[in-house]
């Protein structure tokens, strides 16, 4: 399978760059090119590598409840903590029970198989959600009400409801022993039990690990804390599927958000590494589901399956979402961006679709088919509506850096000339560009009356910044002026600057110190 992996990997990320490109999410190209390499098209991939695709999908959506937890914000969730409970239940039992309606009334379904139905198509995308949620908090959309913090703390609880009515649904369905509504009557238990044990045994993870990683360091680099926290969540998400009395994937999240509450520097490193584990895990987590995805199906059922998948989103979920934020300080745009926000299904459509077909329960094909066309129809939409309609339904607040990786480019200023400075400012200059894996602009002023040797400058630019992304800029001009303006142009995040009196070497020159008064950018002045 090594060679079907390398494929994946290539053909993923070329199609997803190249989907971003044209302003498309690019989970859509990865879901397209998986479709060409499976075995619609040109099946390329081997069966093998196909059967991999529960396992990768495990693993993608284990990562992203962890990004998740580490996400979520205490007192946020305070403030919104009965919508989030609320967007966890009545958004998803709503949906159910509208597309069992449906489906009994336009497939002839019976109602356990409707409700089979429901399930699969209410449960929501984890792997479109999750990072779509954490992307606006590290942008400020929504923050300040908590609206992304409920969102994924609802869509969660969501996802454990219905897989536990599905896991109690199968069995009667699989086993033809017909269905009463007795076998109903302890699910608010076990709901009740996976949810509190969930809880509680991620915030016994979290000390674990805490223990490990930060009391004892066992650990003494950033990649090694991730692997291992990975690793004790994956067990953790399997031992869950053996031993289904709590929710693994509830540990995990809530396993990430007591990371923040016992060691916030921990959190932060992990939240590093999730963060590129995804970039990874998403490219098989799609390109698998389009190898997966079987298009000679979804023709028969293309029509009823679009009304059954519009109307329960429109309807059902929409019902949900009022009752939800009935009350709430939520205004109307708010609550209208829980369509785009909150609609998108994938990952549990991929991993639960095919079940009942493969245990030959009746509407199984059409079941599989309908699951299949809701997620080519709502993954892509709702990747491409969430960044798109958050900026006109949300308010902006402030980012809270340690809850969430925020992507702020360093771009370091270096004004440099021809004098003995020169060499100690490019050193500072390059080290913290290395600590911060920053970007450096180095900036010469060149003066009409002052010729200077533009080329050795150069020279010892490139010597002394070798392996770092710079430019070199030449200018004419007033030098403190200059610094200024080019420093505002490139927003670059600090200058550093050579301090130099020619009068008087106790104070500072008139160009830094003009610098250091009228910058608004923090500026490191340095003393050869």
């Amino acid at each position: 399978m090594l060679l079907d992996f390398v494929l994946i990997l290539i053909f993923g990320f070329f199609a997803g760059e190249i989907a971003g490109k044209f302003k498309i999410p690019n989970l859509v190209g990865m879901i397209l090119v998986g479709i060409i390499l499976g075995a619609q098209f040109t099946n390329i991939l081997s069966e093998s590598a196909l059967k991999s695709a529960d396992a990768f999908r495990t693993i993608a959506v284990m990562i992203i409840l962890m990004k998740a937890g580490l996400g979520l914000d205490r007192q946020k969730l305070q403030e919104q903590g009965g919508v989030a409970l609320r967007l966890g239940f009545l958004p998803a039992i709503c949906e159910m029970v509208t597309i069992t309606f449906l489906a009994m009334r336009l497939l002839s379904f019976n109602l356990p198989t409707g409700l089979l139905l429901g399930c699969i198509l209410a449960a929501e995308s984890p792997a479109v959600i999750v990072p779509a949620m954490l992307r606006l908090k590290s942008l400020g959309w929504g923050v300040k009400k908590g609206i992304p913090d409920a969102i994924l703390t609802g869509s969660a609880l969501s996802d454990v409801l219905l897989l536990l009515i599905f896991s109690l649904l199968i069995p009667l369905l699989s086993q033809d022993i017909g269905f009463s509504l007795d076998s109903l009557r302890l699910l608010p238990l076990q709901l009740i039990l996976q949810i509190v044990l969930g809880v509680i045994f991620g915030w016994l993870l979290a000390k674990i690990l805490v223990f490990l990683l930060v009391t004892k360091k066992w650990s003494q680099s950033s990649v090694y804390d991730t692997l291992i926290t990975a690793s004790f969540a994956l067990f953790v998400v399997v031992m869950a599927s053996k031993y289904p009395f709590f929710s693994g994937y509830l540990v995990v999240m809530s396993t990430g958000f007591f990371l923040i509450e016992f060691c916030a520097p921990l959190a932060r490193r992990l939240r590093v590494g999730f963060d590129s584990l995804w970039q990874v895990a998403q490219i098989f987590l799609f390109v698998l589901l389009g190898a997966n995805i079987q298009l000679d199906i979804l023709g028969s059922t293309l029509g009823i399956g679009l009304v059954i998948v519009f109307v329960g989103t429109l309807v059902g979920r929409m019902l949900g979402w009022y009752l939800s934020t009935w009350g709430s300080n939520w205004n109307s745009k708010e609550r209208l961006f829980l369509l785009p926000a909150n609609s998108a299904k994938a990952t549990v459509q991929a991993a639960v679709g095919a079940i009942p077909l493969g245990l030959g329960i009746d509407g199984g094909e059409e079941i599989l088919a309908i699951a299949a066309l809701s997620i080519l129809v709502s993954a892509p939409l709702g990747a491409w509506a969430i960044p798109t309609f958050a900026p006109r339904l949300l308010q902006r607040g402030e980012v809270d850096p340690t809850k969430v990786m925020v992507d702020n480019k360093i771009v370091l200023l270096s004004a440099i000339d021809d004098s003995a400075e020169t060499m100690g400012v490019l050193f500072k200059t390059a080290e913290m560009a290395r600590r911060s894996n920053g970007e450096v602009i180095i900036l010469h002023i060149v003066q009409e009356n002052n010729p200077s040797n533009v080329e050795s400058l150069k020279s010892l630019a490139n010597q002394l910044l070798a392996d770092i992304d710079y430019q070199f800029l030449v200018r004419e001009g007033s030098t403190a002026q200059r610094i200024l303006t080019i420093a505002q142009d490139y927003q670059v995040s600090e200058i550093v600057i050579g301090k130099r009196s020619i009068s008087n070497p106790i104070f500072m020159g008139s160009v830094s110190q003009y610098v250091l008064e009228n910058s608004v950018i923090p500026v490191i002045v340095i003393d050869s």
